[in-house]
């Protein structure tokens, strides 16, 4: 049976169990994070977007994703390609800003197929494309504004850190370091638009505890595979991925969608 004061802590009409539930589900979802690279922010979010009001699904799977990032950025450190994160981070402030105060909201339907698109295409592309600090601002102006619509922008800042063909360590903790700084973004801009983050406190601390051993146990996963093991993983996720955004553009579009 679950204590009464739990309750009182969760926000909402949300159930006790649900919150265990989520706990749970933080832990298995940064696993996936630290040993692929990518998929458990969407796996989250996918499954949050039926728990919480849809006003607070974006803010508060950014505050937990920062916390799963952090995690691990942290355990990673030394993979980190330090280079990428200066101007994905600059442009991801632009983005996001400009994502923030836009006033006519762009259809969802074209968001999932541009980045759907995008994404497939670095999924299948041959050799690296050798991108500047030019290159890696505007990807990362675009991933920022795209987060403040569509939250889970992983698989595009996948894609385009894909590119670089670093190996398997260096991808995931470079991909850890830029996601920390575009979700801290995320989490600052809607607090100045008022969203009010406290109700959420004691779920999400809990959920980033629970994503912290999950990434634990992922790392180990990850140093155990080979560098083509893990690039053909990641294309197959990217793939995946891709095609849920079309298929999400798709049920837009249909009547009745």
């Amino acid at each position: 049976m679950i204590p009464a004061d739990l309750a009182a802590l969760l926000p909402g009409d949300l159930s006790p169990w649900i919150a265990l539930g989520l706990l749970g589900l933080s832990a298995v979802t940064s696993f996936i994070s630290a040993a692929f690279g990518l998929g458990g922010g969407m796996v989250l979010l996918a499954v949050m977007a039926t728990i919480l009001p849809a006003a607070a699904l974006v803010p508060v799977h950014g505050v937990v994703q920062i916390g799963s990032n952090i995690s691990r950025a942290a355990v990673m450190a030394h993979y980190i390609h330090l280079p990428v994160l200066l101007p994905m981070t600059l442009g991801g402030l632009i983005g996001a800003m400009i994502g923030g105060l836009i006033a006519v909201r762009l259809p969802d339907w074209l968001l999932f197929l541009a980045v759907g698109t995008f994404v497939l295409w670095s999924a299948w592309s041959k050799g690296s494309l050798g991108l500047g600090r030019a290159t890696l601002f505007l990807g990362g102006g675009v991933s920022g504004f795209l987060t403040m619509f569509i939250g889970g922008t992983g698989p595009f800042v996948a894609a385009v850190i894909k590119t670089l063909n670093l190996d398997r360590m260096a991808h995931v903790g470079t991909q850890a370091g830029c996601m920390v700084f575009q979700h801290g973004l995320k989490i600052a801009v809607f607090g100045v638009l008022g969203f009010n983050y406290a109700p959420y406190l004691p779920l999400v601390g809990g959920m980033i505890v629970t994503g912290f051993l999950g990434t634990l146990v992922g790392r180990k996963v990850l140093h155990g595979m080979g560098d083509s093991r893990f690039r053909f993983a990641l294309t197959i996720l990217l793939t995946i991925l891709g095609l849920r955004l079309f298929w999400m553009a798709g049920a837009i579009l249909m009547p009745g969608g």
